[in-house]
């Protein structure tokens, strides 16, 4: 990923490689640095925790002003970890979405993460674009695939068309969960260790597999190189951080 920094130190946000050919497309993921709340948000938190809420818009105003939007084009909905799917015609702030979809110019989609996984896709061809929110839960319902047949519903897509992120989550050796979870994900997406006679669930790739399935080439998606637990220093992780930490945006949208 290419970074853009707001100091020669740490990155405010990555951009997404796979999105730099498209100039009318901006594309990011945030960190946790360049941001004003304190510990244990500290600091670059957007949202969904018990920070100051002035702090959290303050956050939201450098970010987005990082990525020369304006923040009253952005559209969010609060998360609920189910499969529900907005097609978003007005910026603003929903209620029980996990995934936000838009063929509309100057609108900002974003969704909130903080350990599950982000997945942003764009169809150059009908300038459509898609931000989802896939938690275990969510990955489970197929609110990947049921996104990319959204798109094809609402604006007639061609998924092979379609280039694709999945973003910086927990990592596989990082998630470890008992059967409750495990038992909802085929073998090749989980693996179980003896010792800590536990299982660890991959939902990096089990989010990829869903766009492949729905018809997106594998050379067309890009998945994160980063964790939310094994690069914690630049990113936040409810897990690791044992619920007492920030929450990162990842955000896609088209200029005019």
């Amino acid at each position: 990923m290419s970074s853009i920094a707001t100091s020669a130190v740490k990155p405010l946000f990555r951009s997404p490689e796979i999105f730099s050919g498209f100039r009318s497309l901006i594309a990011a993921e945030s960190t946790r640095h360049g941001g004003v709340s304190e510990s244990p948000y500290q600091s670059l938190n957007l949202g969904g925790s018990q920070d100051d809420p002035d702090n959290v818009l303050e956050n939201n105003l450098r970010f987005f002003n990082a990525l020369n939007v304006s923040f009253e084009t952005v559209a969010k909905s609060h998360q609920v970890h189910e499969d529900k799917i907005l097609n978003v015609q007005n910026p603003g702030r929903f209620e029980g979405y996990d995934a936000l979809i838009t063929n509309k110019a100057n609108i900002q989609l974003a969704v909130t993460v903080a350990d599950c996984t982000p997945v942003l896709i764009f169809d150059p061809v009908t300038r459509s674009i898609a931000a989802i929110h896939a938690g275990w839960r969510g990955t489970v319902k197929r609110i990947v695939g049921k996104t990319v047949s959204m798109l094809q519903t609402e604006f007639g897509i061609d998924p092979k068309d379609c280039v694709a992120y999945v973003g910086t989550c927990i990592d596989e050796c990082s998630f470890e969960v008992g059967e409750d979870v495990s038992d909802h994900f085929e073998g090749r997406f989980k693996r179980f260790d003896m010792e800590k006679n536990k299982y660890f669930v991959d939902l990096k790739a089990a989010n990829r597999d869903q766009l492949i399935s729905a018809g997106l080439f594998p050379d067309n998606i890009q998945v994160s190189k980063y964790s939310t637990v094994l690069n914690n220093d630049d990113y936040f992780s409810y897990r690791f951080e044992k619920g007492f930490t920030g929450r990162m945006l990842v955000t896609i949208g088209m200029l005019g």
